[in-house]
């Protein structure tokens, strides 16, 4: 391949990176890994075209075991966790729940179905903690 081919496919895999959502990281390791070869291939004209190959292979697979986890937890760290779910989240109950009895609830603009898997009743228009979601059910708990 020429030089310049590896130049532009590293360029266009370093760009790729950035309109992935969560690509993961991978593909600055590739990319930066054509690129080294695009400009070895520069430095030294006769370069046999499987030579490139293996040297592209062989960086990217170096590159991205050797440095990716490092890298990416480096430019995580500051990034907000993610939410997974309703867990955790507080509701009001507009009907007294006794342990074990199921209603419907209102949370985010819908109605739910709820069920009280606490050990205490949970009186009516008190607030509830969601503990987890069985299904379409979410379980509650009373908050104290």
């Amino acid at each position: 391949m020429q030089w310049w081919a590896w130049i532009v496919v590293g360029a266009v895999l370093l760009g790729a990176e950035l309109f992935f959502i969560d690509a993961q990281f991978y593909l600055v390791f590739v990319g930066a890994a054509a690129l080294v070869v695009g400009a070895g291939s520069l430095a030294l004209p006769g370069l046999a075209v499987w030579v490139q190959w293996v040297a592209f292979l062989a960086l990217a697979v170096f590159a991205m075991r050797t440095f990716r986890r490092r890298i990416f937890e480096r430019v995580r760290r500051g990034l907000p966790a993610v939410k997974g779910g309703p867990t955790g989240d507080s509701v009001v109950v507009a009907t007294g729940l006794r342990p074990g009895e199921a209603c419907r609830i209102e949370y985010r603009g819908t109605t739910w179905n709820a069920v009280n898997g606490g050990r205490d009743a949970i009186v009516a228009g008190a607030r509830a903690r969601i503990a987890r979601i069985e299904g379409l059910t979410l379980v509650l708990h009373g908050e104290d």
